[in-house]
């Protein structure tokens, strides 16, 4: 099997690693290998840059910085009270709003603040729930948000699989949320902020955009952005964003400004973690750059080429296709034994990392699922383009038709090394 010539790239001072841990040292360098002559077609993953990896791995991470700027609770914390203010005055221009919270440790901790700041415990809530798109942290029960919180639903609509906008504000008229939510973990069309706010203004209620999924997609303005209809806005700084694991919270309303504030800090965090927010920086100054339009357009256009491919060869695309980064392939009609679980499980045998995922109306449980959720953005970032994902498109049903052979395996992952040579990761 050809490996691929690139060295591995872990972001980290690999010598001293391995001078002084050779066991992390041998897992990390693992994961590189691994990372490096594989295709990563999970939706919420991506690779980040060299520079992302240097901030995250920087002198910051040995500082604590509870507070914000100039309000801080410990002393010598100049420095990041810079580094902060970089990464808040660059998340404003990028998504063109007021107010940006840079704080949150992860998307669903971006909620918690956002929950805490617009409601109160057992306020209603109206989402789209998690087994047809939506997030563990808009109201799924064993989560905070469907545990603190009245969670009502809306659905899809079961014909055409898209957001039924009647149907939400029937269900806002009848139920009087106090907050909205849209935005989704597994929804692959564009979402119509202006409409959603239309119903949040009809019953008095706030809306939340969590755009997680689709923000690298919002700041390249390739999706619609949330702004100005949403009155807050949560998202990750990874995914389609290319940065760091993280959160953001952003608005144009100051007094929610106040509330997220707060509500992040002392409310639901405590100290900071200041090389992933200095990374967040370095992310967010990357988007500004006029080359990353161009990622984001390729983006979307990776994806659509995969699912052109995949319904070419008899698999059915949840809705119909993508407007995104992202497709929900329902796996049934192309084997009423196929499921989410086997697919994964046997394209990870091959070098195709991917994730089991329900579709609307699933009959099968979500450790098994009937479909699989795919993405385009790492691919992308490692410079495939159309004709690299109609391939791809291929390889999946190569190994999904002979059902996990393992001689079709080894040669699918024997080519997928040999591709992967010739688009290495970031450096």
């Amino acid at each position: 099997m050809t490996q691929s010539t690139t060295a591995p790239s872990t972001g980290l001072p690999m010598s001293v690693l391995q001078d002084q841990d050779p066991d992390a040292y041998r897992i990390i360098s693992a994961e590189a290998q691994r990372q490096e002559n594989t295709l990563e077609l999970i939706a919420s993953e991506n690779h980040v840059s060299q520079a992302v990896l240097a901030a995250m791995g920087s002198v910051l991470t040995n500082k604590y910085a509870e507070g914000y700027p100039g309000a801080r609770y410990y002393g010598g914390c100049q420095f990041h009270d810079q580094v902060e203010d970089l990464a808040r005055d660059r998340a404003k221009e990028l998504f063109g709003c007021k107010f940006a919270n840079v704080q949150p440790h992860s998307g669903a901790n971006a909620n918690v603040g956002a929950f805490m700041a617009l409601l109160s415990p057992g306020d209603t809530v109206l989402s789209l729930p998690i087994d047809s798109g939506g997030h563990l942290s808009h109201g799924l029960k064993v989560n905070f948000s469907g545990h603190f919180y009245n969670i009502v639903d809306y659905r899809l609509d079961p014909e055409s699989e898209l957001i039924d906008y009647d149907h939400v504000r029937s269900q806002a008229l009848e139920h009087k949320p106090k907050m909205i939510i849209c935005g989704y973990s597994a929804y692959p069309r564009t979402i119509d902020f202006a409409r959603f706010r239309e119903i949040a203004d009809e019953v008095g209620s706030k809306l939340l955009a969590d755009i997680s999924h689709i923000s690298g997609l919002v700041a390249a303005g390739v999706h619609p952005s949330p702004f100005p209809h949403a009155h807050l806005v949560s998202t990750t700084t990874h995914k389609t964003l290319r940065g760091p694991r993280g959160g953001l919270l952003l608005t144009n309303d100051e007094e929610v400004a106040k509330k997220v504030d707060r509500r992040i800090f002392p409310g639901s965090q405590g100290g900071p973690l200041m090389h992933i927010i200095a990374a967040k920086a370095v992310a967010f100054g990357e988007a500004l750059r006029p080359e990353f339009k161009g990622y984001a357009k390729a983006v979307v256009e990776n994806a659509q080429a995969l699912a052109g491919a995949l319904a070419s060869l008899g698999y059915r695309l949840v809705s119909g296709g993508t407007d995104n980064h992202l497709m929900l392939v329902d796996l049934r009609p192309k084997s009423d034994d196929l499921t989410g679980a086997d697919a994964e499980r046997w394209l990870e045998s091959a070098g195709i990392i991917s994730n089991k995922n329900g579709i609307p109306n699933d009959p099968r449980p979500p450790k098994v699922t009937s479909g699989l959720r795919l993405g385009s953005p790492a691919l992308t970032t490692r410079g495939f383009g159309v004709a690299e994902m109609k391939q791809v498109g291929q390889w999946i049903d190569e190994v999904l038709a002979s059902k996990g052979d393992e001689a079709v395996a080894d040669r699918v992952r024997e080519q997928i090394v040999d591709l992967c040579g010739q688009f290495p990761m970031p450096h």
